[in-house]
This record gives C-alpha cells, structure tokens and sequence, in this order.
C-alpha cells in the first residue's frame, strides 16, 4: 500500500511520509528518561506530540515496561470522584499488559489488578501503594506516558492524582515507582495550582513543580523536510526540486509539522502533477489551505474569542507594528507562546509562521463590522477593475486607494494613520485577491514605522512597502530598502505607500526610476 501525507492524529513511517523523528527521540532518552525525569512535552495543537510519543515507545519498549495512556480513552465519568478514577487507571494499565504492549510485569502483579478494581473502597492511598508494589516486582524499570492530558486538566481528581505522582517521585530514594513519567498537552501542566487545604483561598502548591523543563524542538527544518520529500521523490519521481520546495514550505509554516504535512498532502492531490511540486504547485495548496476550515484554525478562532488579551495583543502585532517584547510572566505572551501562535528570539515575539500571519489578518478583516467600512465597499464594487488578463494591475489598486482614503480619513491624526493607516490598506487589497492570491507580511521589516507586503497572484509577486511618513531622509531610506527586496525576489518594480499625515501633502502616485528599478510611489 502506498504511503501518504497523514493530518490526522500519529504519523507512523510504515505509512506515512514523515519527518525522521528518531533523533529527538533518542535526545529526549538521553537528556530526560535515563536521567530519570518527570516531564511534561507541552506544545500547541497538532505539533507532533502523539507522534513523538509512539517513537520513544517504540525505542524505550525494548528495555522498559511502557505505559501509553491516553485521557480520551478515560471517559468523563472518570473524574467524577477519586474511586472512578483511580479504577479506571487501573483498566488500562491492565488492557495494555494483556494486548503484549507492556513488558516486564509479573502474572502475580496482573491478577492483582483484578482484586483492586473488585474493592468497594480504592482510592489514591491505595493506587500510591500498589504503584509502588509493581516498580517493585516488575523486572525492568517503568515509564509512564499519558497523552491528551488537557482533557482533565482543569478536574481536581486529576490534580490530586499529579500529587500522588510528585509524593512518590520526591521519595523515589526510599520507595520504588516510575523511573520517568511523560505527560502531553497543550496547556501548561507544570504551572497548574491547587489549594494546600480547602479552607486556603491564597495558598497555592503546584503538584507537577517536579517536572524538567522540555526543551527539544519539535518543529520542523528545511533539512528535515527535505528528507521526508525525498522518500515522496523516489517513489514518485516527479521531478521536484527538493531544496527549493523543502525551503518555501518551511518558509510559509516555520516548520509547524501539522501545516507542512497539510500542504504536502494538498500539493500531491492537485490533479497535474507536473505542476503540483513546484513553486506555483505550493502556492495554490496554500491558497486552497489558507480558504478552508480545520480543526487547526477553528482552535485558533476560539482561543482569541476566548482570550481578551490575547486577542488584543495579536492586533498590535499585526496592524500596529508594535514590538512585543519576551516576557514570561506577561499573560497573553504565555498564551500565545503556548498555543503556537507567535514564536519568539528570546527577546521579542513574533506570528509564528506566515499561514497563521494571513489567515489571522483574514480572521480581524473579516468580521461584520469591519466589512461594513465604506473602503472595503469601494473595493469590492471596483475589484474587477484591477486585474487585466490575469495579472494584477498593483499601480491602479494604489492610485484609487489613495483617491478612497484621502476622500474617507484626510482628516485623521497622526495617531489615527500609525495605527489605523496599514490595516484600512489590507482591508482595501483583501477582496481584489480574496480566493486567487495571498499576502504576507516579512516579519522582519515589521515595525511602526514601516511594513513590507508581499503578495502572490497567480504565482506573480509583488512587493508593497507601507510606511508611515517621517521627512525626505526617511523616505530615501525606505526607497533603498524597497530596492534591496525587489533584488531579493528578482523583479524590476517594486511599490512604496507613505501615510502621510502632513496637511499640505500632496495626494497622488508617481514613477521613480533608480538604476534598473522602477518604483510606483503612492501618498495617502
């Protein structure tokens, strides 16, 4: 059976077309289980964690006894009360020891298991003693593996059951039990709290304060990517340019696994395959991608109607160009950091990875009220207008923008264009490429002051710099940055909008010629 590019919960390589993910396996034995540490792999939504997890079963199932739980297969009635769950524990360590999934425990530990869940009364004192009891009698060391632990991570069963754990593991010199235990979620486990004693409303204990901070990268490489197509190329033999294609989809996902093996399995369904591994190929996967709904993005969706704050602070990042700086006690940076939505230099943070870039600008332009905005109306009454045979015409989208704005906003404060200027421009361009191209933005020009566009439009580029006007010498400035791009992506135009917030400015577009360049330059 041939292989595919698997988006749907594990990969496993007899398969799937997937990343080597042995090596990190082997780093998380060497750096944390034969070091004997409890551990939490927290990372957002559909990064690799089930997946890491069957690789360090696979490689520590030859010399350990493993456990690979999961909280789904707990049910709800589980957490209901310490009895509930301490038996259901119980039944899928069993299940795994009869299915040969767990080695190394004795038929006399096995049959007890039998008794225990019998008891009218078994609690977290008796399920501490009978862990201990099979640490003891087992003849190799156990590690237990749980994932899906944001299913109970809000429950009190399972905060008491992650004390009993730390009791055990801060005795481990005197008592046998797990060499190392591996919990997997989203949210971060490691700084959950409960009450010491129910009558303290102030005092907070964490009970997985234990844990080793888990620091191996599971994202993506260009390298690593390339590996996986490689194995895609010999079985097909489609020509692609592995490099280059390796380079761009880790250019649009910054190495998000979910977001690569998505466009790969988009890519390998377009009907002409000549086309479909190249360039232009991975582009209209993006587009198809960026258009639909997924379990990916329906999180994201949520998670900023349900955090005010994070909400707010993604906002400054995209229509402000304010810079962020890394601090791990702010509350909407935790959380974005923890849901994969920005990524950070360890001193500023930044969107994560350009899909999420575009499809959160697309999210903010797209509600009610923004739609309703007289210049998003102007826009798509005149959107036919600007593209000629296929190829956008950037020059007249500039010169009827500045006509739109000027008519609209001339008015408005200096704050109002730093602020407002750059958003009212994407929410212009948004419906004159809604459904055939994309837009993003380079991260690294990104500021208040100046923000580079870039657009793909039927695998033509164009090249928009937007900044905020500050005196001749600055608009020099961004003129020679604007060259330095247009060399970088090989074209010959490229396009400068200054919001200008002087009263006698004077509106318009004009053509700079500079070498071989030629910039259309528009103030609003």
């Amino acid at each position: 059976m041939a292989k595919s590019f698997n988006t749907s919960g594990a990969c496993f390589p007899d398969i799937h077309y997937m990343v080597d993910v042995s090596s990190r396996a082997d780093q998380i034995i060497q750096q944390l289980i034969l070091q004997h540490k409890y551990f939490t792999i927290n990372r957002a939504r559909q990064y690799g964690k089930t997946t890491i997890l069957d690789a360090l079963y696979q490689k520590l199932n030859k010399d350990y006894g493993v456990f690979f739980l999961s909280f789904e297969d707990m049910g709800s009635a589980a957490f209901l009360d310490e009895y509930q769950f301490c038996k259901t524990f119980l039944r899928l360590l069993k299940t795994q020891i009869a299915y040969g999934m767990t080695e190394g425990i004795p038929k006399a530990v096995f049959e007890r298991m039998d008794a225990c869940m019998q008891q009218e009364v078994f609690g977290f004192p008796m399920l501490k003693d009978f862990i201990t009891d099979m640490c003891m009698q087992a003849d190799r060391a156990l590690v237990l593996m749980i994932d899906e632990v944001d299913q109970a991570c809000n429950n009190q069963i399972f905060l008491d059951f992650l004390a009993i754990l730390r009791s055990m593991y801060l005795r481990r010199r005197y008592i046998r039990t797990f060499q190392s235990v591996i919990l997997t979620g989203v949210y971060d486990i490691k700084n959950l709290k409960i009450k010491i004693r129910p009558q303290e409303q102030h005092k907070y204990n964490s009970p997985w304060n234990i844990t080793e901070d888990f620091k191996v990268d599971l994202s993506f490489s260009a390298k690593d990517i390339a590996g996986m197509l490689q194995e895609y190329e010999c079985d097909f033999h489609t020509g692609m340019d592995i490099c280059k294609i390796s380079r761009i989809l880790w250019n649009y996902t910054g190495g998000y696994p979910y977001l690569v093996s998505r466009l790969c399995r988009l890519m390998d369904e377009l009907p002409d395959k000549g086309r479909a591994w190249t360039k232009e190929g991975l582009l209209e996967a993006v587009r198809i991608l960026l258009g639909e709904r997924n379990t990916l993005f329906d999180s994201l969706t949520e998670k900023l109607s349900a955090y005010p704050l994070l909400k707010q602070m993604i906002e400054a990042l995209l229509f402000q160009g304010k810079t962020i700086a890394y601090n791990p006690d702010d509350e909407a940076v935790g959380m974005a950091l923890m849901f994969g939505f920005v990524k950070t230099d360890g001193s500023f943070v930044s969107i994560a990875n350009r899909i999420f870039e575009v499809r959160l600008y697309n999210l903010f332009l797209s509600v009610p009220q923004v739609q309703e905005n007289s210049l998003y109306q102007a826009a798509v009454y005149s959107q036919n207008q600007f593209v000629d045979d296929g190829h956008l015409n950037m020059r007249l989208i500039l010169e009827k923008f500045v006509v739109h704005f000027h008519d609209l906003y001339g008015d408005r404060s200096e704050q109002f264009y730093e602020e407002d200027g750059r958003r009212y421009f994407l929410l212009y361009l948004r419906p004159i490429i809604n459904g055939t191209g994309n837009y993003y933005i380079e991260a690294e020009t990104r500021d208040r002051e100046r923000t580079d566009v870039i657009v793909d439009y039927h695998g033509e580029q164009y090249v928009i710099e937007l900044k905020i006007w500050r005196g001749n010498a600055y608009h020099t400035k961004g003129e020679r940055q604007l060259l330095d791009y247009l060399e970088y992506y090989h074209l010959k135009k490229g396009y400068l909008l200054s919001f200008c917030f002087n009263k006698r400015k004077e509106p318009g577009v004009r053509e700079v010629v500079l070498g071989d360049k030629v910039i259309v330059e528009a103030v609003v």
